[in-house]
């Protein structure tokens, strides 16, 4: 019996999937992210499916959103490391949703100030958050398990603030309620890189969710003013032309509101309204089938309560 137990070990062992490979890349002199696949989140890919982005001060590193999982996080401290000795003294999220912050514990053992939108603790404090999080613990096992938890902000801001790190000075500006009522992207003025969070979508279906999309399209073109150089969305590649990488989450989203808006005035089916919708300029991206419906019916929804 003992023989048997020994036995078991590697194969349980080698039932645990790798952890996908972590790539950095440099946007600007100090400025970097890694970006993660456009797809759900499983245990194959440890719901490496967010960006997560890092500026490296004079004196410490600055974190933009916690990816993922836990073992994200590490690997994401390994990377830093291998580009600089230097302490993560800050993590910045740009929203409280799980791929952006199922690896803030470890940021917060390593010594890290998170700082995220006040508007972020009605989700860390809802029914949803807790229900997520157990779904995960099933869905996205091992990586997400019982000692997994959701972590707080330190320092939770009300609005814009101006955050100087190392002689680095950094514009935290609240953009929600838009993809969430927590939303908030960092901008580096002196490089002129934007991290912009779930504003921005690259080569994929925007998750459109509880959105508040009407305001989402505003909040694009309150983008448009920081006149960034680079910018590094939230899903998907960094973007070096704003301008026209800004068009595919608005135009998506402004879409939506449009076919469904209709639909909503007319008191036309949902179903019958999405049959009828030629989806064909965004039928190509990936998560078209898992995300467009969803996204649909959600703005379906709250167009029924705006008219």
């Amino acid at each position: 019996m003992v023989w048997l137990a020994a036995m078991a070990l590697p194969i349980a062992a080698a039932a645990a999937p790798p952890l996908p490979p972590m790539k950095v890349v440099q946007v600007s002199p100090h400025a970097y992210f890694v970006q993660g696949e456009s797809a759900l989140g499983s245990p194959r890919n440890a719901n490496f499916i967010s960006n997560a982005g890092f500026i490296v001060t004079d004196d410490s590193v600055v974190v933009i959103d916690a990816l993922g999982s836990p073992a994200l996080a590490r690997e994401l401290l390994r990377q830093i490391g291998r580009i600089t000795p230097k302490p993560v003294s800050h993590v910045v999220l740009t929203h409280y949703h799980a791929d952006h912050v199922y690896g803030l514990q470890v940021f917060k053992q390593a010594g890290a100030t998170i700082l995220a939108n006040r508007r972020g603790l009605d989700y860390l404090n809802s029914e949803t958050a807790q229900l997520r999080l157990q779904a995960s613990r099933q869905e996205l096992a091992p990586w997400i398990d019982a000692e997994t938890r959701l972590v707080a902000a330190d320092r939770w801001l009300d609005g814009d603030v101006e955050l100087m790190v190392g002689g680095t000075r950094l514009q935290l500006k609240a953009v929600g309620p838009s993809h969430t009522p927590d939303d908030m992207v960092v901008f580096m003025p002196d490089e002129g890189v934007l991290y912009a969070g779930d504003l921005v979508f690259r080569g994929r279906i925007p998750f459109v969710g509880q959105a508040d999309s009407k305001h989402w399209i505003v909040a694009l073109d309150q983008l448009l003013a920081f006149d960034a150089r680079v910018i590094v969305a939230g899903h998907g590649p960094y973007s070096t032309s704003p301008r026209e990488d800004l068009r595919l989450t608005r135009d998506y989203i402004a879409f939506l509101r449009e076919a469904m808006g209709a639909a909503a005035r007319n008191l036309e089916p949902f179903d019958e309204a999405y049959a009828r919708t030629d989806w064909s300029r965004f039928r190509g991206l990936p998560l078209f089938d898992a995300a467009n419906r969803m996204n649909a019916y959600n703005t379906y929804l709250l167009l029924e309560q705006e008219k």
